[in-house]
């Protein structure tokens, strides 16, 4: 039951709120749960959507709080302590099985942005030569947690026995523990390797087989939400799906408009030019992944069936999860219609003439 998955998460997850700054109060203030500890240019989206308007509400606002990961994304939505999060979809069914009623309604990510990666000049070669090894991640809610298990098991090794899952942290931290040898994998997201790389560690992705093909994470509701506050939930996805088009067609002024809104996420120590220019590069990391051609989608937000279907046959057949669920269960397309009216053509035009 439900009453027993929100006692399971009885230990408070610390999360500290990145408000868009505004002179009076909001008459609406919306929170979403950002999976990850650090905000990173992958949130251009939500910037942009509020310094252009596009959220539609009239005094509608968004609060992104960092979590450190999917897992506890999942959890503080099933507890109503956030209405909406944006996780990855491994940690979902097992919260389905315990009696949540959620679901994802709008799929962020169409490509899967987690993957192994080690140090370029490292001798490991495939997933098999991770046995005996640890792999880190950025925390133990991480879905890299999940994929890690999952890739390992493919390949025939097992999770418990064969490898170590160890928390690395994020970006120059994790960078140097690769570096230093004290893991000799990383099981983290484009955005990281992007920012690792940028800490001066060079990295190379292994070979996950099909996980690169897999939807990734999403915007998450509990159902009872979806039903009382449809139009807030549009209002959301549809400035996101906006802010992420006009990001891909103008990454340099979506980063300086992600500094204008979110001030926290400009880098230190950098002059303004390479703060810039390495920003660029992290937004272009997740770029790819946002694109409808990863998902094979029509529709800003369409979450594929077949393909979340896939990914559940992966996760239940390496173990990842226990027990077989429906995507439908899992995802929704309900919403997708309302949130895709609006021009994409001219948004990107709008983008590319932005001064």
């Amino acid at each position: 039951m439900r009453k027993d998955f929100v006692a399971a998460v009885a230990a408070s997850v610390p999360v500290l709120a990145f408000a868009i700054p505004t002179a009076k109060a909001a008459e609406e203030t919306v929170r979403v749960g950002f999976c990850a500890r650090t905000i990173t240019s992958a949130a251009a989206p939500f910037a942009i959507a509020a310094k252009m308007g596009w959220y539609g509400r009239k005094g509608m606002k968004v609060q992104l709080v960092p979590v450190p990961g999917s897992t506890d994304c999942v959890k503080l939505v099933a507890t109503g302590d956030l209405p909406y999060s944006l996780p990855s979809i491994e940690p979902l069914p097992a919260a389905l099985a315990q009696g949540v009623k959620a679901k994802i309604f709008y799929t962020a990510y169409q490509g899967n942005i987690y993957g192994i990666a080690v140090a370029k000049e490292s001798p490991i070669r495939s997933i098999k030569d991770l046995k005996g090894k640890k792999i880190g991640v950025t925390s133990m809610a991480s879905g890299g947690v999940h994929v890690a298990r999952g890739v390992l098991a493919m390949t025939g090794l097992d999770p418990d026995k064969d490898a170590q899952i160890v928390v690395a942290g994020e970006a120059a931290q994790a960078g140097a523990l690769l570096r230093s040898g004290e893991v000799a994998a990383l099981s983290m997201y484009d955005t990281q390797y992007a920012l690792i790389e940028g800490a001066g560690v060079a990295v190379r992705l292994l070979d996950t087989g099909p996980l690169s093909r897999f939807p990734s994470n999403g915007f998450l509701a509990l159902e009872e939400t979806l039903r009382k506050d449809r139009a807030q939930a549009v209002a959301l996805g549809k400035g996101y799906a906006m802010g992420t088009i006009f990001a891909m067609a103008n990454p340099e002024a979506a980063v300086k408009i992600l500094y204008e809104i979110y001030p926290q996420t400009k880098p230190s120590g950098k002059s303004d030019e390479q703060a810039l220019r390495d920003d660029v590069k992290t937004l272009l990391a997740r770029a790819g992944h946002w694109r409808l051609e990863a998902g094979g989608v029509k529709r800003w937000g369409e979450s594929s069936i077949k393909d979340f279907d896939a990914y559940i046959d992966f996760l239940l057949k390496w173990n990842v999860i226990r027990d077989k669920v429906p995507a439908t269960e899992l995802v929704t397309n309900e919403l997708i219609d309302d949130i895709n009216r609006f021009d994409a053509t001219r948004v990107a035009a709008q983008a590319k003439s932005y001064k």
